[in-house]
């Protein structure tokens, strides 16, 4: 499974990570061969003819120089390799990916030992010191490469005690499956001593028998802020240093956790924090989020970046060690972080926008390393108007709350009316009722998502408006309209702009077109332009549902949006004094000791015997 930590007093910071079945199995995003070369995924090895080639100049397994010189100022490094055979050995330093320094160029022979170190130590000086570093073999016999690391001599700042925080809620199956896998790991991993998970129960329905280092917490179902900020909580009861909030059910990579334990331990800076990309499960090479910001919107950083294509890699790992900006922000599906520097927990939102603000009210430095990455659903296809309700809820309670995202009173009623036009134009009126409510809900003031943190009536309340957005099996696919794949014509776009998508020209419920449109592109306004009625396809082609021109349905939400408009600018002031004055409570150690019902000790929980 993994390398161990230390060998020959020198400490593994990386090694390699292979292609994995149920997680990834893209090999072009781990490594890539020439000619006659065999992997074996299994054993983890590369069995390489006269002639073949091996190169791993991808972005699970190059080694990002500039993060780990900035971060950790490293004084020494070492490439380690494992393996028998003679072999042409290189390794490149990329600065941008335009320009790549050949900065060894070697014929080198593995000795009887079967281990080759090979000092790369003048690369962490001027004039180097930044860009990322991979290498590559070329077999001059019949040769076999079994591992592979990058190494220091330098000692660790610190010892990390990292407790791993899932919260779940009736998805037994999943969690089972990543204690599992965790169990596994941990117990084969030089980590088993400095890593606990703690499983926070929400729906109290996971039957599960903790083994060694699991932990599992029945809870109250407060979404995921309650279940995450439980995780903390008894993380550091349970004398953490370090708390990792991950999902439920874990498709990473289990050697994420270590790199990720290895850039804490080594971190100058004891607020660094790291915060795991994102990769859709339906396109798994190419990156959803590689850290995002947030001002008015989720801006996702390097999305679309192909990771089989090496100039994409190296352009986005060398703009990751540039300065972050205030707004910069760590999703929960991987976020790591030191437990002292929390200073403020998660704002009762029950979920969307927890982890936004958590980043963003605390002094966290937030890093990305590359390989360390979750596999998920796709955001497009959970997309509701219980999820853009939620979305509203907290771009605006955001922006009332925290200083560094003032934006004033009009910027902040832009975000409410960009939502609702967004969805006008697409005939979602069911997400349009869904919006007005989150307005007039903010306007309630903080004590709302205190008095709602189980979401329990909401979630009901958007149930019973959800009519025509509810996903329905499909029944009849031959009656189905062809799949629009183009966006509308330029023409169309600026027609659709200026008549609101045909809701200002009479009678265009009767003329406009009638359309089928894939779900991952339905926040996509350009290929909703023209029709008057659309037809949502899952990406399995086994679920839809259709919405329909309505002048009333629109007419009545953009009246409404109108009344809660002059509320809100009239009410700015105090609603702003209030969210200000009431966030630091919010987001405290007591409040959430008292929400959660929680005395020093942990009630009803269930905990593996050491």
């Amino acid at each position: 499974m993994a390398d161990q930590r230390q060998t020959g007093g020198m400490t593994t910071l990386q090694s390699l990570m292979w292609p994995e079945l149920g997680i990834c199995t893209e090999r072009e995003l781990y490594l890539r061969t020439e000619g006659a070369a065999a992997v074996s995924v299994e054993r983890q090895s590369v069995h390489l003819a006269t002639g073949a080639g091996l190169s791993f100049d991808t972005w699970f397994n190059l080694f990002n120089l500039g993060r780990w010189v900035q971060d950790c100022a490293l004084q020494s490094l070492v490439l380690q390799l494992e393996g028998s055979g003679q072999f042409e050995l290189a390794v490149t330093l990329a600065t941008n990916a335009e320009s790549r320094e050949q900065v060894l160029c070697e014929y080198v022979q593995f000795p009887k030992e079967e281990l080759l170190e090979l000092d790369l130590s003048h690369l962490l000086r001027a004039p180097f010191g930044n860009g990322v570093l991979f290498f590559e073999l070329r077999a001059l016999s019949t040769g076999e490469l079994r591992s592979a690391r990058w190494q220091t001599a330098d000692r660790a700042q610190r010892e990390p005690n990292m407790a791993i925080a899932i919260t779940t809620f009736r998805r037994e199956a999943e969690v089972t499956r990543t204690v599992e896998r965790f169990t596994a790991f941990r117990e084969q991993s030089w980590l088993k001593d400095h890593v606990q998970m703690i499983v926070t129960d929400n729906g109290q329905t996971v039957d599960l028998s903790p083994p060694e280092g699991v932990s599992l917490i029945p809870n109250e179902n407060l979404g995921g802020a309650g279940g995450f900020t439980r995780g903390l909580l008894e993380a550091r009861a349970r004398g953490a240093t370090h708390c990792l909030f991950m999902d439920d059910d874990a498709s990473i990579h289990m050697e994420s956790l270590e790199r990720t334990w290895m850039l804490l331990a080594y971190a100058r800076d004891p607020k660094t924090a790291v915060a795991g990309a994102m990769i859709s499960e339906h396109c798994r090479w190419k990156i959803w989020e590689n850290g995002a910001v947030f001002r008015s919107r989720c801006r996702p950083l390097h999305m679309g970046s192909d990771l089989r294509e090496l100039d994409q890699v190296v352009s986005m790992e060398n703009q990751t060690i540039e300065p972050a900006p205030d707004n910069f922000y760590g999703a929960w599906w991987f976020f790591a972080f030191p437990l002292e520097e929390a200073k403020h927990l998660a704002f009762p939102f029950f979920v969307r926008g927890d982890d936004i603000s958590f980043s963003l009210a605390n002094d966290f430095n937030i890093v990305t390393l590359n390989g360390v990455v979750s596999f998920q659903e796709s955001f497009t296809e959970k997309e509701s108007p219980q999820t853009l309700y939620l979305d509203l809820r907290s771009h605006m309670a955001h922006h009332l709350s925290l200083p560094v995202l003032d934006i004033g009173r009009w910027g902040v009623l832009k975000i409410a009316v960009s939502f609702v036009m967004r969805n006008l134009q697409r005939m979602h009126y069911d997400t349009l009722e869904a919006l007005n409510l989150a307005f007039e809900d903010v306007m309630e003031g903080p004590e709302f998502f205190d008095r709602n943190a189980d979401m329990a009536q909401r979630r009901a309340d958007l149930k019973a408006l959800t009519r025509d957005e509810a996903w329905q099996v499909l029944e009849s696919p031959s009656k189905l309209r062809q799949v629009r794949k183009k966006k509308a014509r330029k023409g169309v776009r600026l027609l659709g702009k200026l008549t609101l998508n045909g809701h200002l020209i009479p009678w265009f419920g009767y003329f406009g077109r009638r359309i089928t449109v894939r779900a991952d592109e339905r926040v996509d306004i350009a290929f909703a332009w023209g029709a008057r009625e659309i037809t949502y396809l899952n990406s399995a082609q086994d679920r839809c549902y259709t919405v329909r021109h309505s002048k009333r349905r629109a007419l009545q939400q953009i009246w409404r949006l109108m009344g809660n408009s002059r509320r809100f600018l009239k009410d700015y002031d105090r609603l702003l004094s209030l969210y200000r004055d009431k966030y630091s409570y919010l987001t405290s150690e007591g409040y959430w000791r008292e929400k959660l019902a929680m005395t020093s000790g942990s009630d009803g929980k269930q905990e593996a015997a050491e």
